[in-house]
């Protein structure tokens, strides 16, 4: 993706209203691209599909370029305001300087937004692919034990009514609780192997190429690998991990990222070091997830060792 292009289309897109106006003709090819913006999408559907991305973008920036995207794009609630110039001036008046600095720092974060969307953008879906994730979010709860996967995904060919899914559990299908919160109704497929069960959700109604669906699954394991990835067999653009520890952290945590399968479980291969913070969590983000890779954390039982 051309950076330099979608920085121009970005600075095309904040002026006026911003999202609170008719974006249909100002948001360019790039950006439609890159929020998986379909052709048959409507005024409320781009809006939607900008605004969430840009939101998602702008998470990791600091807080002030943040506040200043946010703003400039109309996309904070506050910030509504018919032109710019008086959504710099809010946002100034919250930062406590003058609109001149403000504007630089949208300039700044708009640069930003265009390079992390220039490093996370994902190839186009595999021919023959019906779908593809646009994010995933898991939270797990491990002294529980309770995972939560939220997964949204866009259609890539028209009548898309069902997905099939695989989980891997330490003792097969036994004991394991499932719960579709929304979104669709469980199907068993029953296990793949000794150790992965298959399922899928059938969809409400079939979806057309382009569209956007959500839903929301909880899991109560019996037990559980002391890891947790993704190994998407689709594209997949975005995967947000949570995982809270409880009170007794693990002694150490590994980042898993575009890691073999088979590099999970073994010692040997440790990944990125990371901490857990003051609430026993750990936050990881991953982006333009290879399928057939892994992406996740693995860790260590017992307690850390005291530092010195």
């Amino acid at each position: 993706m051309e950076r330099a292009e979608l920085v121009q289309e970005l600075k095309t897109l904040r002026k006026g209203r911003g999202l609170a106006g008719r974006v249909e003709d100002r948001v360019g090819p790039l950006l439609r691209s890159a929020c998986a913006v379909s052709e048959e999408d409507g005024l409320v559907a781009i809006r939607k599909k900008v605004s969430d991305r840009l939101t998602k973008w702008a998470s990791d920036l600091p807080d002030d370029l943040r506040l200043a995207a946010l703003a400039a794009f109309a996309i904070s609630a506050e910030a509504r305001q018919p032109l710019y110039q008086d959504r710099v001036r809010w946002a100034a008046s919250r930062v406590d300087r003058d609109p001149r600095t403000v504007r630089r720092r949208v300039d700044e974060a708009i640069d930003l937004l265009a390079e992390l969307a220039s490093s996370t953008s994902s190839p186009p879906a595999v021919p023959g692919d019906r779908w593809h994730t646009l994010s995933l979010s898991v939270a797990l709860v491990v002294d529980e034990p309770l995972v939560l996967e939220q997964r949204r995904i866009v259609a890539d060919q028209d009548g898309v009514g069902s997905v099939d899914l695989a989980v891997s559990l330490p003792a097969g299908r036994a004991d394991l609780s499932v719960t579709v919160l929304y979104g669709g109704t469980l199907v068993d497929r029953g296990m793949e192997t000794s150790s992965r069960w298959g399922y899928g959700l059938e969809l409400p109604r079939p979806l057309s190429r382009g569209e956007v669906w959500e839903w929301a699954v909880l899991f109560r394991p019996p037990s559980l690998r002391p890891y947790l990835v993704s190994v998407p067999r689709q594209r997949c653009d975005e995967f947000d991990l949570r995982v809270r520890f409880g009170g007794a952290p693990p002694a150490e945590i590994w980042v898993l990222e575009g890691a073999f399968q088979r590099d999970v479980s073994d010692p040997g291969y440790q990944g990125r070091p990371e901490q857990v913070d003051s609430s026993g969590e750990v936050h990881l983000r991953f982006r333009g997830l290879a399928p057939g890779l892994a992406y996740g954390a693995r860790w260590t039982a017992g307690r850390p060792e005291p530092r010195t």
